[in-house]
């Protein structure tokens, strides 16, 4: 038997990493497309006429099914079935309700704004469905391949290819919308994409069969591995799982609903601009100062800084250990970040609040989720992750709409100065492309108020504080457990 892990494919560096870029493929794909929305919202509101709360419905769509087991369904799947036919049909699934968002963008199944939202939504939703247990499997497949190894590294650089879509989608697809000159062109492409990741992982399929044959991997799995309702309950049962559970809903629940609203809050707040100037011939120095001034441009170095420092984190849990600990600190930042960019209004202070969230963006998921793999056997790790991702789903799904409807809630004023303005506009026969620009022009010389962001970004802090919390509770508990997530990753219990 050891004969045989020697020569397995998983035991060759080189090899490792190729199947990482592989997978995270995929993971690009969907982060794109989950996160790509936050870019086209004052877009979407110019040309669609939809409201903040109109938004948040879109986007929290994506939780809905979710919240109801979906993913721990997908997860017990992924245990009974293992990673290459979950891949296939949950890939799949999240192909077909991409494509569908797309068409529905399109007015394929009407016209009407009502017809696009609910199709647009019900895509959504299956895309939501597919994402979170492709995420599982994800997770699922880096351990297979990297546990002994460089786990927490490998980890933070999957994690960084999802960040680097999201990067991407919210700062590029405002940009492919006015190219084309509306909306359903970003969404086709940011389609495409998932449908490529499949394609990626599809390939990856052909070496997950030869290590499964260099490592004899039995087709029957032994009692123990079997999967058990029994596994739900003592997951449920594990403190230190609730606690790393509840700090994933926490603190991703302040992070990624923020992403979704962070570009049109820059615009609103800080009078950064929603469309890039014509930069034709302008300096490297003008371009770059248009950029660092762009809503949707500056949102994306968040998850763009993750691309450099979620690694590096994960090397330094490999290495050092500290995971519980550097939760604590990542948390602290998302606190600072939030209070900089709601309470004051200084620019300054706000680059150095989306610095710090990025930071934090980075440092918390570096740390959880190798944490995770020490918490739980491997064998129930779909499980696990699934039941994470079904926490997590509840309060993203409330945040997403919760801090859209909270928008509308503390500005009904503005809600209807832009809904006059944007009448008046397309009587005048303004196309659709020159409609947000023109209510940006308006807002930026004072002639239309602007969404106080204040309270729904102060809701997030409270968030912040809960993640504290929780992560000093969970360094508690596994000093008490000893499951060794102050270790470095090659070691799971206290010597």
């Amino acid at each position: 038997m050891t004969e045989s892990i020697k020569k397995s494919l998983r035991d060759h560096s080189i090899m490792r990493w190729f199947v990482l870029i592989l997978i995270s493929g995929l993971t690009f794909g969907t982060y794109w497309f989950q996160d790509f929305f936050s870019g086209l919202k004052p877009l979407m509101e110019a040309t669609m006429g939809l409201s903040s709360t109109d938004f948040g419905k879109i986007i929290s769509s994506t939780t809905w099914a979710n919240m109801v087991g979906m993913i721990i369904l997908g997860g017990i799947f992924l245990d009974k079935f293992g990673i290459r036919l979950s891949g296939i049909v949950f890939g799949t699934l999240a192909t077909i309700g991409a494509a569908v968002t797309a068409l529905a963008a399109s007015g394929a199944f009407g016209k009407s704004q009502e017809s696009i939202m609910i199709s647009m939504m019900v895509g959504r939703i299956l895309f939501g469905i597919g994402l979170e247990t492709v995420c599982v499997i994800i997770s699922r497949t880096v351990v297979k391949w990297f546990k002994g190894y460089e786990l927490a590294l490998a980890m933070g650089i999957n994690v960084a290819f999802g960040r680097f879509g999201t990067a991407f989608g919210t700062a590029f697809s405002p940009d492919i919308a006015r190219a084309y000159g509306s909306i359903p062109p970003a969404i086709n492409f940011a389609a495409t994409l998932v449908g490529l990741g499949v394609l990626f992982f599809l390939v990856y399929l052909i070496f997950d069969i030869k290590v499964d044959k260099q490592l004899a991997v039995s087709k029957v799995a032994s009692d123990e591995e079997k999967f058990q309702i029994s596994d739900l309950f003592k997951l449920v049962t594990d403190r230190s799982f609730i606690f790393i559970t509840l700090l994933c809903v926490a603190f991703y629940s302040a992070v990624f609903p923020f992403i979704q609203y962070a570009p049109d809050l820059l615009v609103n707040k800080f009078g950064f601009t929603a469309a890039l100037p014509d930069l034709t011939n302008a300096s490297f120095w003008e371009k770059l100062t248009a950029w660092f001034h762009n809503g949707a441009k500056v949102t994306s170095l968040i998850p763009l800084g993750t691309i450099i420092f979620t690694p590096i984190f994960g090397s330094i849990v490999d290495k050092k250990g500290k995971a519980a600990s550097l939760m604590m600190i990542g948390s602290l930042l998302l606190i600072f970040a939030h209070i900089s960019l709601s309470v004051f209004n200084s620019v300054t202070l706000g680059y150095f609040g989306l610095f710090s969230l990025g930071i934090a963006f980075a440092l918390v998921p570096a740390a959880m989720w190798p944490s995770v793999a020490k918490i739980v056997p491997e064998y129930r790790l779909g499980t696990a992750y699934a039941t994470m991702f079904t926490v997590q789903n509840w309060g993203l799904g409330a945040f997403f709409w919760g801090i859209g409807k909270v928008v509308d809630m503390v500005n009904p004023t503005v809600i209807v100065a832009l809904q006059d303005a944007r009448e008046k506009l397309v009587a005048t026969g303004v196309s659709s492309v020159d409609l947000s620009q023109r209510i940006e022009e308006m807002k930026l010389a004072g002639q239309l108020p602007v969404y106080n962001y204040t309270i729904p970004i102060l809701m997030l802090v409270g968030l912040g504080v809960l993640s504290i919390i929780l992560s000093y509770m969970l360094k508690k508990s596994d000093e008490q457990q000893g499951y060794g997530l102050e270790l470095p990753s090659n070691e799971t219990t206290q010597a």
